[in-house]
C-alpha cells in the first residue's frame, strides 16, 4: 500500500476511518483545535455529536460502545477538558467498557512547564484505564491508534486513554496503516485447559442444587446463545447481575431473577444452600456477595471469568476457568448431562411468591394514591412491549428499574454498575439511541441525577436525539435517604433537594414534555411520550419516602436478605 503525505491531525481521523469509526463525541479546545480542523473536512464519513460538557461526552460514548459492542470514541481538549473524562473513563474501567479517548495535549517543549491547560492526563489515567500513552512525535500517530482500538476492544474490554501533543498534529507523515492483530506484551485471549473444564462438568453433573450466576461477560462475549442452551440441558437455575440483566429473556423458564443488595429474594437466600455454584462473566463484587465471609461457604465454586486476575480475588472458587464465556459454555456443553431440576427450582419459586406478597403486591396496590417507582417502571416497560433499551441512572429507581423492567433482547442494560456514576443517564441514553436508532431507548433518572448532567437537553434538542426521558422525581437523593431512614434514626442530613420545573425547562429546547402525579393520568402520558416523534420528557411525582427492597444490609450476609424494614 502506497503511504501519502499528510499532517497528524489527518492522520487521526485516517485512523478512525480504518477502524470503522462512524460517531465520535467531542468538544473543541485549544489543544486539540488541529484535529477539529482536519474533522471538518469528513463530515460525510464521521458524525461529530458536540456535548455540552466532556462528562456528557464520555457516557454518551459509553452508552454507544454498550449497545453497540464496538468503541467508543471521544475528543477533548488538555487540561480541564481531560480532566472532566475521566469520571467516565473510570466508570468505563469499572463496567469492562471499550473506549477510545483522545486528546489534545501542549506542544511537546512546554511538557512539564505547568503551560495554560497542561495537566499530567497520563499520570491521572493509570489506574483507571487498560492502556495510556502520550503522543509527542506523529510518526507515532497511526502504530498508537491501531494498538489502542486492539486494546479497548480485545480480552475485557476498557478505556484507553491517547494524549497528542499539538506540534504532533500540526507536523507531516507518510501514513500508512496497520491493523494491531497481536502485541508481544499482551495477550488477551487465554488458552482454555480442558483438564479444569473436564473438572467442572463433573461437579456440575454430580450437583443436587446446583446454581448459576452470569455477568456481563456473557454479553461482551456474544455468549447469550451458548448460555441459554447451556441452561436449557442442565436444567439449573440462573440469576442475573445487574450489568448481565438482558442476556438472558426475562421469561426464560430456567431464569429466576436478580442478585444482590436489591436483587430478587431466592436468588440472594438461596445462594447459600446451593451445592455447586457457577459464575460465568462476573465479578462476586461486595454488591453481589454480601459479606464474602460468609458467602456460599457450603458450595463448590466454579468461576468462568476472561479476566485470570478476577479469579481467586474475592470468593476461592474449586475450579477457576480463565476463558472466554462463548468457549468455555461451548466446551462444557458436549460433557454435561441433560438433567431435572424442578424440585430444587420450585424453592425458587416459592421465594417468588413469597417475595410478591410481601413487596411486590403492595408496589402494585391500585388502591393506593400516589405512584411508586415500581408501578411506574412497571407501565414502561409494558408500554414498550418489553423491548426498550432501559439506560439509568443511580440511585433508588436504578434497582427498582431493572427489578420491574422485562427484557427480549440482549444489550437491552446500560447503567453504571461498578463506580455508581450519578449524572450518567442522559448522555448515555443518548449514545445508545445515536448506536442503534432501531431501538427505543427509555432514560430513567431520579430528580437528583438527572440535574447532575441536564444540560445535555441542549446536545439532545441540536441532534434530535428521539430518546425518551422519565425523571422519577421525589424529592429526594432516594438511596441516601433510605439508607439514613434504616441505619440512621430518619436524620435526613442534606438529601431533600428542590428541583426546577423539568417541564419548563425541556420545552425552553423545544422538547415536548409533561408531568404527572396521579395514576389516571400514568399510561396515558406515557404512549403520548413514547408515539411522540423525537426526544420527549416525562416527570413522575413519586411517593416521598419510598424505598426498595429486598436489600441485603451493608456487611450481611446474602441469606439475611430483608422483605420489608
Amino acid at each position: 500500500m502506497k503511504s501519502k503525505t499528510m499532517t497528524g491531525s489527518e492522520a487521526i481521523i485516517q485512523c478512525l476511518l480504518k477502524e470503522k469509526v462512524d460517531t465520535v463525541f467531542g468538544y473543541p479546545g485549544g489543544a486539540i483545535m488541529p484535529v477539529y480542523d482536519s474533522i471538518f473536512d469528513y463530515q460525510d464519513k464521521i458524525r461529530h455529536i458536540l456535548t455540552r460538557h466532556e462528562q456528557g461526552l464520555v457516557h454518551a460514548a459509553q452508552g454507544y460502545a454498550r449497545v453497540t459492542g464496538k468503541a467508543g470514541v471521544c475528543i477533548a481538549t488538555s487540561g480541564p477538558g481531560a480532566t472532566n473524562l475521566i469520571t467516565g473513563i473510570a466508570d468505563a474501567m469499572m463496567d469492562s467498557t471499550p473506549l477510545v479517548c483522545i486528546i489534545g495535549q501542549v506542544p511537546s517543549p512546554l511538557l512539564g512547564t505547568d503551560a495554560f491547560q497542561e495537566a499530567d492526563i497520563i499520570g491521572m489515567t493509570t489506574p483507571c484505564t487498560k492502556w495510556n500513552y502520550q503522543i509527542t512525535s506523529v510518526d507515532e500517530i497511526p502504530e498508537v491508534l491501531s494498538k489502542a482500538f486492539y486494546i479497548a476492544n480485545s480480552g475485557r474490554p476498557g478505556p484507553v486513554v491517547l494524549m497528542v501533543t499539538k506540534n504532533a498534529q500540526f507536523d507531516s507523515l507518510d501514513f500508512e496503516y496497520k491493523k494491531t492483530t497481536w502485541m508481544n506484551s499482551y495477550k488477551p485471549e487465554n488458552y482454555l485447559d480442558y483438564n479444569k473444564i473436564k473438572k467442572a462438568a463433573d461437579l456440575i453433573n454430580s450437583a443436587k442444587k446446583p446454581y448459576l450466576l452470569f455477568g456481563q461477560g456473557v454479553v461482551l462475549s456474544g455468549a447469550e446463545n451458548e448460555l441459554q442452551a447451556f441452561l436449557e440441558k442442565t436444567g439449573i437455575p440462573a440469576a442475573s447481575t445487574l450489568l448481565g440483566l438482558s442476556a438472558l429473556p426475562s421469561d426464560h423458564p430456567n431464569y429466576v431473577g436478580m442478585l444482590g443488595m436489591h436483587g430478587n429474594y431466592g436468588p440472594n437466600l438461596l445462594t447459600n444452600e446451593c451445592d455447586v455454584l457457577i459464575g460465568v462473566g462476573l465479578r462476586f463484587d461486595d454488591r453481589v456477595t454480601g459479606n464474602a465471609s460468609k458467602y456460599a461457604k457450603q458450595a463448590k465454586i466454579i468461576h468462568i471469568e476472561m479476566d485470570e486476575s478476577e479469579l481467586g480475588k474475592i470468593v476461592t472458587p474449586k475450579v477457576p476457568v480463565a476463558g472466554d464465556a462463548k468457549e468455555v459454555l461451548s466446551a462444557l456443553m458436549p460433557l454435561v448431562h441433560q438433567s431435572d431440576h424442578s424440585t430444587w427450582m420450585k424453592e425458587f419459586r416459592s421465594c417468588d411468591v413469597l417475595e410478591f406478597d410481601e413487596v411486590i403486591k403492595n408496589e402494585f396496590d391500585e388502591s393506593k394514591e400516589e405512584l411508586s417507582m415500581a408501578y411506574v417502571c412497571r407501565k414502561l416497560s409494558e408500554a414498550a412491549d418489553h423491548n426498550a433499551v432501559l439506560v439509568t441512572d443511580v440511585g433508588q429507581h436504578q434497582m427498582i428499574a431493572n427489578r420491574y423492567f422485562k427484557f427480549k433482547n440482549t444489550r437491552s442494560v446500560i447503567t453504571s454498575g461498578g463506580l455508581g456514576t450519578m449524572g450518567f443517564a442522559l448522555p448515555a441514553a443518548m449514545g445508545a439511541k445515536l448506536g442503534d436508532d432501531s431501538r427505543t431507548v427509555i432514560s430513567i433518572a431520579g430528580d437528583g441525577g438527572f440535574q447532575m448532567t441536564m444540560q445535555e437537553l441542549g446536545t439532545i434538542a441540536q441532534h434530535q436525539i428521539s430518546v425518551k426521558m422519565v425523571i422519577l422525581n421525589n424529592h429526594f437523593l432516594g438511596m441516601v435517604r433510605q439508607w439514613q431512614e434504616l441505619f440512621f434514626e430518619k436524620r435526613y442530613s442534606f438529601t431533600e433537594i428542590e428541583s426546577p420545573d423539568f417541564v419548563q425547562i425541556a420545552q425552553a429546547y423545544n422538547i415536548p414534555a409533561w408531568s404527572i402525579s396521579e395514576k389516571k393520568d400514568l399510561e396515558n402520558k406515557i404512549n403520548e411520550m413514547l408515539s411522540t416523534e423525537g426526544p420527549a420528557l416525562l416527570e413522575v411525582k413519586v411517593e416521598k419516602e419510598d424505598n426498595v427492597f429486598p436489600m441485603v444490609p451493608s456487611g450481611a450476609a446474602v441469606n439475611e436478605v430483608l422483605l420489608k424494614p
